[in-house]
Formats: C-alpha cells, sequence, structure tokens
C-alpha cells in the first residue's frame, strides 16, 4: 500500500489547505485530490471568472461549504493569480482536522477505485 500525499497540513492557526483551482466551471464543487508540481492538492472548480478576486471568493466559499464550516474561517493564504492557491482553515480543531483529514482520504480512495474498476476518461486524439 503506498502513502496517500496530503493536500493539507496541520499549522499553529488551524489547517492549510492547497488546492488547484479550475476557472469558468459549469459548477461549484470539489472533486478529490491531484498530483501537481507544488504536491497533492485538493480539485475545486467553480463557476465565477477570474477576474478582480472572484474566483479567489469562490473557492473559499466552495472549500467552506465543502467542510461544513463558516466562511469566514477560510481565507487565501497564497496564490491569488495562479491556479494552485493555499487556503487556511482558521481555529481547526482536533475535530476538523480529522474531518479534513477523512474527506480528502474518501475523495483519494474513492478516484483510485473508479480508475482500477477500468473506468477512464476518453482521450482525444
Amino acid at each position: 500500500m503506498t502513502a496517500v500525499a496530503r493536500p493539507w497540513s496541520v499549522v499553529a492557526h488551524g489547517v492549510t489547505l492547497r488546492v488547484r483551482v479550475t476557472p469558468k466551471s459549469s459548477r461549484d464543487d470539489v472533486e478529490g485530490i491531484e498530483e501537481t508540481a507544488q504536491g497533492a492538492a485538493l480539485k475545486v472548480r467553480v463557476r465565477a471568472v477570474p477576474d478582480k478576486g472572484a474566483a479567489n471568493t469562490a473557492v473559499t466559499a466552495t472549500v467552506a461549504d465543502w467542510l461544513g464550516v463558516p466562511k469566514s474561517t477560510v481565507t487565501l493564504v497564497s496564490g491569488s493569480t495562479a491556479r494552485v492557491k493555499v487556503v487556511a482553515i482558521a481555529g481547526a480543531t482536533p475535530r476538523r482536522r480529522r474531518l479534513i483529514a477523512t474527506t480528502t482520504r474518501k475523495h483519494h480512495e474513492r478516484r483510485s477505485n473508479h480508475r482500477r474498476q477500468g473506468h477512464r476518461r476518453p482521450t482525444l486524439c
């Protein structure tokens, strides 16, 4: 069994979470974990366009809704103009930390099971 890279880390004020954003999507959603050049990141799709911080606001709101935490506790730490961003979840109690770990693990396992069963995205030639 291989170790799963974590897109989150515990810091003094709570938890930071690395996200890879797809703006101008058809829906606001969290779609699992993806490897990026910066490491593992949570895939987040948002309908907002990357203009004047609209996508960044949508990302923090989507992550907050996904975790079931108040929107005011999720803030953008870095990557305001990049696809890979870091958000902080303030006041992450041990219960919230377990929630983040469990939820990201479930998304990763679901994606791995989907691939094992032979489901692949069609490739364009």
